[in-house]
């Protein structure tokens, strides 16, 4: 079990990382006004190798470079593609409130899957908080019940692949520097945005929204640093709510660039949301792991 200066590492990496895709989020969102979406895709990804590349620069990870090559690695590379594919399709299919939903739900599935392999135990009161933070996330989306059909099992899917590449980050060797990783993961990513751009008709590059796909490129770039990081040396159980935080930043983002207000329910369920996260830090500050012998050890 983690310790609780390693945990609180991973829940500073967890926030930072949510704030940056949400930013990256909100800068796709503008590029799709002028690029079609597999080149969009793809433009950010050619700009996100270049970042990548010049991570692992300044990192001095350039001799561990092979380490990319380990099965794990490359497994977690594929999970992510398979999540950027599944999302992709369903985000045509359904309510991007009730796609932003289900995705929320891979929190409680990462605890789930830890504990149905024997990764970690979790306590009642880290499920009851994962789980009321959920219900926080519901309020502030509110996904129409019309929203759904089988196309949610799409959406679905990708909130289970999410939860495996996750679960699959944690048990990859300490000696694969996260720049390496990070790196593998999105040139196999690119492979898959390159496939989807051929089907598509593109358009010149040479305007602004190239600009917002360059720093959205950097924004993800760091963000999947971040992510990685969060789960390693860390327990899931803890780190994994904290990918809740992407609500505050999205409703912070859409007042400031597209001046939309919540109202005062989609402000309850915020209050959810950090309500349960400052659970977590309170519990994590009470039972430290590291306190716990092995023997006696205890879920929290």
């Amino acid at each position: 079990m983690a310790t609780a200066a390693q945990n609180r590492r991973g829940i500073i990496a967890m926030t930072t990382a949510m704030s940056l895709f949400c930013c990256n989020d909100a800068l796709m969102k503008l590029a799709r006004e002028a690029f079609p979406t597999g080149q969009a895709v793809t433009l950010r990804t050619g700009f996100a190798i270049l970042a990548g590349l010049a991570m692992v620069a300044v990192m001095g990870d350039w001799r561990k470079l092979p380490l990319g090559l380990r099965p794990l690695v490359l497994g977690r590379g594929v999970v992510e593609a398979l999540c950027a594919l599944t999302f992709i399709w369903a985000l045509g299919l359904l309510p991007l409130a009730n796609i932003t939903a289900i995705l929320m739900a891979s929190p409680l599935l990462i605890v789930v899957l830890a504990v149905l392999l024997r990764i970690e135990s979790v306590g009642w009161r880290r499920t009851l908080a994962l789980a009321v933070g959920f219900l926080g996330v519901l309020i502030v989306m509110r996904p129409s019940a019309a929203g759904f059909s089988a196309a949610a099992l799409i959406a679905l899917a990708s909130a289970v692949l999410v939860a495996v590449r996750d679960l699959t980050t944690r048990m990859i060797g300490d000696d694969v520097p996260s720049t390496v990783i990070s790196l593998t993961t999105t040139l196999i990513v690119g492979m898959l945005s390159l496939g989807m751009g051929a089907l598509e008709t593109w358009h010149s590059p040479w305007r602004v929204e190239t600009v917002y796909l360059a720093l959205a490129a950097m924004l993800v770039t760091a963000g999947g640093y971040c992510v990685i990081s969060a789960f390693r040396n860390t327990d899931v159980g803890v780190v994994a709510g904290y990918r809740y935080s992407v609500v505050l930043v999205a409703v912070l983002l859409g007042w400031l660039v597209w001046g939309e207000t919540p109202d005062p329910i989609a402000f309850a369920g915020i209050a959810l949301v950090v309500g349960s996260g400052l659970y977590t830090l309170h519990r994590q500050r009470v039972r430290p792991d590291s306190q716990l012998k092995p023997e006696s050890q205890k879920p929290l």
